[in-house]
């Protein structure tokens, strides 16, 4: 029967997770999860995942409720373009012109200048 000294083994929480429609934790290994369409998903390193997000119910009722959800919501596309454009401005490497823009997001020019004028008009909604 020893002490417990500052060297001792701490009981390891179980992983949780939160159900995106209730807010109810759970253990991880109860998990529901699927993926959804969604035009403000950007995936912070692959790009072939952008506008899908994951996400986590308790149950299989739920997920259904926020596949639902989601179906609801439109697809803007010039959101998703505007989410890569961010994604390679705020990376390590500075972007120099338009087409280098064009080459690292994967949009043509046109593109760019849609995302650009539906973010604009977005802040100005915002503002107003």
């Amino acid at each position: 029967m020893g002490k417990r000294g500052k060297h001792a083994r701490r009981s390891v929480a179980a992983a949780t997770e939160l159900c995106d429609l209730c807010a109810r934790t759970f253990p991880a290994q109860e998990a529901v999860c699927g993926h959804v369409a969604d035009s403000s998903a950007v995936h912070p390193d692959d790009p072939l995942h952008d506008g899908l997000r994951r996400v986590t119910a308790c149950c299989e009722a739920h997920l259904e409720l926020i596949r639902a959800a989601y179906r609801q919501r439109p697809f803007i596309q010039e959101e998703l373009w505007a989410g890569k454009i961010s994604r390679v401005l705020t990376s390590r490497r500075p972007v120099l012109a338009l087409r280098e823009l064009a080459c690292r997001t994967g949009l043509d020019e046109h593109d760019i200048r849609r995302a650009i004028a539906w973010h604009n008009e977005r802040r100005r909604r915002m503002d107003a």
